[in-house]
């Protein structure tokens, strides 16, 4: 059910970033836009998710705090999001003349990720309390998921 509520939060964050991307597109250009709408929809998915998805999950947090674990733990997602975009803003001319299909495709890039990691990090019973900790589990965490045997079934 969090999978859901969280895909939901991230379709609103969607339609947050598509609109402060084309809001500010001609002011600042695509570039910038792209960069500051990643700031508002992670911080508008982050109070969502506080509120709705992981209702009560880490709520014993200060929200600052909470909210700079989620830019912080999320950051793989950033950079599968927006590596994704800006790849296709300079590799296919259409994503130029029409970004919302470059930020849809980013989205679901770092979706998955930012899942994981919120789940994980942020909206824990007890969250990490320092920074140091953060990193911490963070290593734990891949190094866990890289070191799993991979499950293979023999053909006999």
């Amino acid at each position: 059910m969090r999978l859901f509520k969280f895909g939901v939060v991230g379709a609103l964050g969607f339609l947050w970033d598509s609109s402060t991307v084309y809001g500010l597109r001609p002011i600042i250009g695509l570039t910038a836009a792209t960069l500051v709408a990643y700031f508002v929809a992670a911080t508008l998915n982050w109070l969502l998710n506080r509120l709705w998805t992981f209702k009560g999950a880490g709520s014993r947090d200060h929200p600052i705090l909470q909210w700079l674990r989620f830019l912080l733990a999320n950051s793989c997602g950033f950079f599968l999001n927006r590596g994704t975009v800006y790849t296709l803003f300079y590799t296919v001319p259409l994503c130029l003349e029409h970004p919302i299909i470059a930020l849809a495709a980013g989205a679901f890039a770092g979706m998955f990720a930012n899942f994981s990691l919120s789940q994980k990090l942020v909206f824990r019973e007890k969250p990490p309390q320092s920074t140091l900790e953060l990193a911490e589990y963070a290593v734990e965490l891949s190094h866990h998921e890289t070191s799993q045997p991979a499950t293979t079934t023999d053909a006999k």
